[in-house]
């Protein structure tokens, strides 16, 4: 039927321009109650006691939960490191400190949101404080005080790679530049901020109706904090505004499902709601990391690198969350998409009493390409090399060994992708090389502003990999007598904006030629949906897909074998991949990439330090577009969020409290950020192991960007700038400096 390919309009467009969609806040039950949680409000501290007797008594307070109500009190998606709720009361040990301001003490349920906060308000914690450390740095001292102390260091995560010899290439060559990068903090600033509601099912299962990126993860968390089967949690996904990789760790979901479990063993047979606030949001969920990142890299007068030397260091914060998977990206991505015969790579996650940091687009990838395409670039200035001259000396290839040793996978298209943005943005090939022509360099400056072009290009991983196995189930039911009349899709991939149940139609639709009208899904629902992995690490319609493909040929199979109504499913399992040598870093980390170049253009008011992004080109292999709007929609949306990463959203904590904590102190873009001008150059060269060819792409645009901008301003300014956002204060500073 041709389903592939086209832009069909989104299966959940109608519900939501018309309000008829249900996010979790919408959702409603008969004689509900309503919860409101008790952050610590302090970054460090060990609960001597918990006084909610107030709280209790007050009319219309209906429970008040503390750490004794939660059976098993520790969740965590990669590391169960985290109390469900701090405090006296637990059996495992240190669950009675607070590690960071939004650490959960008390769940208050009432018959409303306004009496449930004003009961919060009369709790009293008696606190015995801890020193606060929030610089990883500090925190790796043999000193530094631990912030959990059952782990003996507040380093725990350690990755390195040893590929040839680097001291003595160092000395083989020309030119060598050290530097020192910083990446910041930032906040999701979803458009839903963390809602749900609880209750127990007709078949007697605790429920939760509320945001995330994995159902069968939340509903793991929920069942081991609850100390209850499988069976007995069901986890749905409603409507979902926004993720970005910030729903990816629990935030509500244990505190709602222990709510209604315990009123349930009370006799109280009552849902249980939560709204957070966008305060509470900020506070309450994990940021992408900053990182600190340490570069020597060395180049022959040719443009070839042959030495590259970083170490990452990336501030965990409070707890594990997601931080090593992060740090393993990073540590692969510092090096850019190059081939580097010697690379030596140390990487370190490290706790601090910041907000935990975790999932963000991208995933670790945006801080080891920034530091990456900086290194490059002042390597191009130093030989007095064109920037896209020298990165097409280094590019890697199809067959190229990564810096852990090991051929990338499949076709590489990196080279035609840096090309496609390159021409686009300006630059053509010569007899002596690539050379930025003249018009571009000499754009001419209106008074005070001063116009510069930078590039960038990057790859990342699709799926988590490096050793874990990648998996994702779906169903299929066909319909119909002589002829297939109505196809049923189950799957439980969650759809956080990104148009995954359109394409799943699509690919469904295009696996059984049959037309799309005829397909129903049912998504994200524990009860009726096999397991399909994370919506992230830009794994869903390349897992999904395969899941689909072939889940629909057994399901052709049985159909023509008269075996109707028929009921297929089928579980795709990616090839197998390796985890880093703990000795040599050597491994096969992972099955698929994706590959991205980005022109940045921009003005620089040199007199106020205002920076606009004038214009962005961003180049994408996808393999195949599925469907070309929302292709086109992930990359306009990556950039403007990239954007706001380098140059406005300043997440700011000071000794362990955020300053930032609302969208009056922390700016994101508006209308008037975004370029003028966003170009969109969609490349289809087939991945061999994609469904149909496709090759995730939703997170690549967000990765070369912040240094195609530095650079830009580096050619308005004259200055390089190794710390972002580029706010004004910033760049006013660093000019300040050059110009003294």
């Amino acid at each position: 039927m041709g389903a592939i390919g086209k832009s069909i309009k989104r299966v959940d467009a109608l519900g939501k321009v018309t309000g008829n969609a249900l996010f979790p806040g919408d959702i409603n039950k008969p004689n509900q109650t309503y919860a409101k949680i008790l952050f610590s409000n302090v970054p460090h501290a060990r609960i001597i006691k918990i006084d909610a007797s107030e709280a209790e008594a007050m009319p219309g307070v209906v429970a008040v939960l503390t750490a004794a109500d939660v059976p098993v009190n520790e969740y965590g998606l990669n590391n169960m490191d985290q109390p469900v709720l701090c405090g006296p009361g637990a059996v495992k040990p240190y669950t009675d400190r607070v590690r960071f301001i939004g650490d959960q003490i008390a769940v208050i349920v009432a018959e409303s949101e306004a009496i449930a906060t004003r009961a919060r308000d009369l709790i009293k914690i008696d606190y015995e404080m801890l020193p606060v450390v929030t610089d990883p740095l500090d925190a790796m001292k043999p000193d530094a005080i631990l912030l959990h102390p059952d782990k003996g260091s507040n380093t725990f995560g350690h990755y390195l790679i040893r590929k040839g010899d680097v001291s003595n290439a160092f000395k083989q060559a020309d030119v060598i530049i050290e530097a020192e990068y910083r990446t910041p903090a930032q906040e999701h600033v979803f458009l839903q901020p963390e809602a749900g509601i609880a209750y127990i099912d007709e078949e007697g299962r605790v429920t939760v109706e509320a945001s995330g990126q994995w159902v069968h993860e939340d509903q793991h968390q929920i069942a081991h904090a609850l100390n209850l089967p499988l069976e007995q949690v069901r986890v749905i996904y409603p409507a979902i505004g926004g993720a970005f990789g910030g729903r990816e760790d629990i935030s509500i979901q244990i505190a709602l499902a222990l709510a209604a479990m315990r009123l349930h063993e009370r006799g109280i047979e009552r849902p249980v709601k939560i709204i957070w606030s966008r305060e509470e949001s900020i506070i309450g969920h994990h940021k992408r990391h900053p990182y600190i990142i340490r570069s020597k890299w060395g180049a022959t007068r040719e443009g070839k690198v042959i030495a590259a030397e970083n170490e990452l260091i990336a501030d965990g914060g409070a707890y594990y969350y997601t931080s090593t998977k992060v740090l393993g990206n990073a540590t692969l991505m510092c090096t850019g998409p190059y081939e580097i015969p010697n690379v030596h790579v140390d990487s370190y996650a490290v706790y601090t009493n910041n907000i935990p940091n975790g999932a963000f687009r991208g995933f670790g990838g945006p801080q080891g390409a920034f530091a990456a395409e900086m290194q490059m670039d002042k390597l191009a200035e130093a030989l007095r090399m064109d920037p896209v001259e020298i990165r097409m000396k280094n590019i890697l290839h199809t067959g190229s060994l990564l810096s852990v040793g090991t051929p990338i996978p499949g076709q590489v298209n990196l080279e035609e992708v840096l090309r496609q943005c390159a021409l686009k943005a300006g630059w053509h090939e010569t007899p002596s090389g690539w050379q930025l022509k003249a018009s571009m360099k000499n754009q001419g400056d209106d008074g005070s502003k001063r116009r510069g072009i930078g590039i960038g290009v990057a790859f990342k991983n699709i799926g988590f990999s490096f050793g874990y196995q990648e998996n994702c189930t779906a169903e299929i039911e066909l319909h119909g007598d002589a002829e297939i009349d109505q196809v049923i899709l189950k799957h439980a991939g969650a759809e956080v904006g990104q148009g995954a149940h359109t394409v799943f139609i699509q690919m469904a639709a295009e696996a059984l030629d049959v037309p799309i009208d005829k397909i129903s899904l049912i998504a994200s629902d524990t009860a009726v949906t096999g397991n399909s992995g994370s919506v992230s690490a830009s794994r869903m319609t390349f897992m999904a897909g395969n899941a689909i493909r072939g889940a629909a040929a057994l399901a052709l199979e049985k159909w023509q074998n008269e075996e109707r109504p028929t009921v297929a499913t089928y579980t795709y399992l990616a090839p197998k991949t390796t985890p880093y040598d703990p000795h040599t870093g050597r491994s096969e980390p992972n099955v698929a990439y994706g590959y991205v170049a980005e022109a940045a253009e921009v003005l620089v008011d040199v007199e106020t330090g205002e920076l606009k992004i004038t214009k962005v080109i961003c180049a994408d292999d996808v393999g195949k577009a599925i469907s070309p709007n929302l292709v086109k929609g992930q990359i306009e949306g990556a950039v403007v969020q990239a954007l706001g990463y380098t140059t406005i959203e300043n997440f700011i904590q000071k000794d362990g409290y955020t300053l930032t904590k609302n969208l009056s102190t922390y700016v994101i873009p508006t209308v008037l950020d975004v370029p003028d001008e966003v170009e969109s150059i969609i490349l289809e060269f087939p991945e061999e192991r994609g469904p149909w060819g496709a090759r995730g792409m939703a997170e690549m645009p967000v990765l070369p960007l912040a240094p195609a901008i530095c650079a830009a301003v580096k050619q308005a300014t004259g200055v390089w700038f190794d710390e972002f956002p580029l706010t004004p204060e910033r760049i006013l500073t660093g000019i300040g400096e050059f110009e003294n």
